[in-house]
């Protein structure tokens, strides 16, 4: 689009769909007051002498109690439209004294697009930025207009009014890790050119009254007891929605217009180094999601929290230029200055941030206690990776017990009764050389499906309901997982939707979030029907010890659950200015943005496996736990990371074939008939 007589096309394509949404509320308006209207037609007719008679005079009341009743509907829902708290990311806050090169470049690169400078600058855990209104007098006091830099025309009271007026930018903490200062500036041009179309009244008036008929979307969905307040809110729902779908196309495209505008406006400004810096946005991306679904999540599981995750990406992404050849170059860039140079104490906002981080993926507490407690890299082996294979390790042996399966396997010595991985092996080696595609039929010489082939007893573990988990690494990783994960990680926390090219997306509320439904396939089969049919490959031991696990998963997660709701959010960090927004969102709905799916009981039963292997490695082969950047945690044998044991594992698991993992252990010395330690 180019420009007509100094503005943007999209600038004008998005007014002109802004002065549409503002029609939409007019009507609004228009539809309340016609009642009223009619109502004073018919007093203005009975007090002239017109309108006379006993069926006029019914009417009038009639008209005149609908119109008060319209009335004061119609002011409560504009008043809730209008007080309702409006939705808001959750974010870390970063004050102008704690980074005064990040605020002189974001103000330098605003008046170089003469535009609006940001109010203030906050970081998220997440691969993205934006600018988000925060004027509301909810979200408390606008911050106080400073000119110490003395740009040019700070000084101007309109200068000022629409300086403290303008939104939020929101910048995405890992980009300030992994890019250098240049490729930082060049992507945040064309967000912080979306301050310009922002600042035009038609386009904030727009904003602020879509934002208030989601926010009272919010408050009717909140639901109340009492049959008077389930009607109102139901009427004030109605309204809302309406409204809403009124205004979504015009909504929709005044955001394409603004994000066309500022994209427009921003091509003078480091234009090739932005199509540079776009591949180092997907690079961070794909770093930071592996680090949080491969690392940091088996750690906040076990209880910890790493406190440098964004230190974390810039060593996954390190590790994944040295492994790929295609990426040569890009090791090459770390000897330029990082981005993160621009704070003052990069390693406390990089642990604020990693504390946000934990509560809007996991759930986690809003700060440290025994239970929940900050690792650093170099101590994540022995307290996350050591601690999570035993932990399973017990587990496993903690319902062999259940099922009455003897403590000493084939080649124990006598009298040793301590947990084997013989002990393991030995149960679920099928007795058949063929795979047991499914449980055979009961007959008077063999034992039920499920029954211990000793006792003929039927374990009350292998009934009861599983819980959800999420996929872990086919390799090392096996950890506890909240039950309501998800796979959903591509868009800024608690906000609807991808962001316009401006940044400037509008963040619903996070009271919105519901809690997800019972577990269910793609094609609504309820979850025990996904687990039955997952099992169905496996062997009838592997099945029942699969749904002993899951039991004693849920039963632990049951007296473990909520980490984070209801937790009161902590003060701010030392030196991190605000720390974590947390007062401006619902901790009942954490976590916001789940990492992973749940875990089907074959995933449980090899991941179990898994841990012991590595157990036993550990304790008889002198094995040590390991952390691979990029795969989570790993099994290193003289300082080198062994073979994928996954295959042999899931050999035993489906046809009860202990071959390929014997022959794995063999070849690394592993002895299975000697007692691991386990927590």
């Amino acid at each position: 689009m180019t420009a007509l007589g100094g503005v943007e096309m999209g600038a004008l394509a998005a007014r002109t769909r802004a002065l549409a949404v503002l029609r939409v509320r007019s009507r609004a308006l228009a539809v309340a007051l016609l009642p009223a209207a009619a109502a004073v037609i018919l007093l203005v007719g009975g007090s002239t002498g017109h309108l006379v008679g006993g069926g006029w005079d019914v009417l009038r009341w009639v008209v005149c109690v609908l119109a008060l009743l319209v009335l004061l509907a119609a002011a409560g829902v504009a008043l809730v439209v209008a007080r309702a708290e409006p939705a808001m990311t959750p974010t870390v806050t970063v004050p102008e004294e704690s980074a005064p090169e990040l605020y002189r470049m974001v103000r330098d690169l605003a008046d170089r697009l003469d535009v609006p400078a940001p109010s203030a600058i906050a970081l998220t855990p997440d691969c993205d930025s934006w600018l988000e209104d925060r004027t509301h007098p909810l979200h408390g006091p606008p911050p106080v207009d400073r000119d110490d830099d003395g740009l040019p025309g700070l000084g101007d009271p309109a200068r000022r009014r629409s300086a403290v007026a303008a939104p939020v930018l929101v910048i995405g903490s890992p980009f300030l890790w992994w890019m250098r200062v240049g490729e930082l500036r060049a992507v945040l041009a064309p967000v912080v050119a979306g301050t310009g179309p922002s600042a035009h009244p038609d386009i904030a008036a727009a904003r602020r009254f879509i934002r208030g008929l989601d926010a009272a979307v919010a408050v009717a969905s909140a639901g109340r007891r009492d049959p008077l307040s389930r009607a109102a809110c139901a009427g004030l729902g109605w309204v809302s929605r309406l409204l809403l779908r009124s205004c979504r196309r015009h909504a929709t495209e005044m955001e394409r217009g603004v994000a066309a505008a500022a994209a427009e406006r921003a091509q003078a400004v480091d234009y090739g180094l932005r199509i540079v810096a776009q591949e180092q946005v997907g690079l961070a991306y794909a770093g930071w999601d592996r680090l949080l679904t491969r690392v940091a999540l088996p750690a906040w599981r076990m209880g910890r929290w790493p406190s440098r995750l964004d230190v974390g990406v810039v060593a996954a992404l390190t590790e994944l230029s040295r492994r790929d050849r295609l990426a040569e170059g890009f090791a090459s860039r770390l000897g330029e200055r990082p981005a993160c140079d621009l704070l003052e104490e990069p390693g406390v906002v990089d642990e604020a941030v990693s504390l946000l981080a934990a509560r809007l993926f996991h759930g986690g507490p809003a700060e440290t206690r025994p239970d929940w407690s900050p690792v650093g890299w170099e101590d994540y082996p022995e307290e996350v990776v050591d601690r999570s294979w035993r932990t399973d390790a017990a587990r496993l042996h903690r319902v062999l017990d259940t099922l009455g399966v003897r403590r000493t396997g084939a080649g124990t010595a006598p009298g040793t009764d301590g947990p084997t991985l013989a002990r393991v092996l030995d149960h679920l080696t099928t007795p058949d050389p063929a795979p047991t595609l499914a449980p055979p039929a009961a007959t008077d010489a063999d034992p039920a499906p499920g029954t211990h082939p000793a006792t003929g007893t039927t374990p009350a573990d292998t009934h009861a309901p599983h819980t959800d988990h999420a996929t872990p690494h086919p390799a090392y990783a096996d950890h506890d997982a909240p039950a309501d994960d998800s796979d959903d990680l591509a868009g800024p926390v608690a906000r609807r939707g991808a962001p316009d090219a401006s940044g400037d997306g509008q963040a619903p509320h996070a009271d919105h979030a519901t809690p997800p439904p019972p577990r269910a396939d793609h094609h609504g089969t309820p979850a025990d029907d996904e687990d039955d049919d997952d099992l169905a490959g496996t062997t009838a031991r592997g099945a029942a010890l699969a749904a002993g696990l899951s039991a004693q998963l849920a039963r632990e997660e049951a007296r473990e659950r909520p980490v984070g709701a209801g937790v009161p959010a902590s003060p701010p960090g030392p030196g991190a200015g605000t720390g974590p927004d947390a007062a401006l969102w619902d901790d009942r709905a954490l976590p916001l943005l789940p990492l992973q799916p749940p875990r089907t009981g074959r995933e449980i039963l090899t991941a179990h496996i898994t841990a012991m292997v590595c157990c036993a490695a550990m304790d008889t082969v002198g094995a040590a736990p390991g952390l691979d950047w990029l795969d989570g945690p790993a099994l290193l044998l003289d300082g080198a990371r062994t073979a994928d044991l996954a295959p042999s594992v899931l050999s035993l698991v489906e046809t009860g074939d202990p071959g390929p993992l014997r022959a794995w252990m063999t070849e690394l010395g592993i002895r299975p008939e000697k007692p691991v330690r386990l927590v």
